[in-house]
């Protein structure tokens, strides 16, 4: 009878055969192993992970709150002055009752008026100095604060 040698051998197909190998997976106590160190690298790194998550966040209301005045500005040169506190930022999104020099939108979405922890940006239409503040009180959404709590100002 011919034998080809391209095809293996039955006897390396059979389930059987293998029985005696130690190469079929991973033993549970080796993922446990693997599992606890991966909890203890994340019990590490989340810390740091975190921190650094909400600077990011109160620097992203710093150029977000640069931007509105930027947009501010530019609503101001075309109407003659800031909108009045009543309407707020809103002006910036669509044209508020009895402005017919309005040229807007002067920021792209209104999302853009809500700050990185949900709350709208505040604003008063005279601050300090007598210009315009645009401002957020953090993630307490209280006045003062320090770290992520603290107010971000214009």
């Amino acid at each position: 009878m011919f034998r080809s040698t391209f095809w293996p051998n039955r006897r390396s197909r059979n389930p059987r055969a293998r029985r005696g190998r130690r190469d079929d997976g991973f033993t549970l106590l080796e993922l446990l192993v693997v599992l606890g160190i991966i909890v203890l690298i994340a019990t590490i790194a989340a810390p740091q992970v975190l921190r650094y998550l909400g600077g990011a966040r109160t620097e992203t209301a710093r150029v977000q709150i640069s931007a509105l005045y930027t947009a501010l500005e530019l609503y101001a040169l075309d109407n003659g002055s800031f909108p009045p506190d009543d309407v707020g930022l809103k002006a910036l999104v669509s044209a508020p009752d009895g402005q017919a020099r309005w040229k807007g939108p002067y920021i792209k979405r209104a999302t853009g008026i809500v700050d990185p922890w949900g709350q709208p940006y505040r604003y008063r239409r005279v601050g300090r100095g007598g210009q315009p503040d645009v401002y957020s009180l953090g993630r307490d959404n209280a006045p003062g604060g320090s770290g992520e709590d603290q107010d971000v100002l214009n």
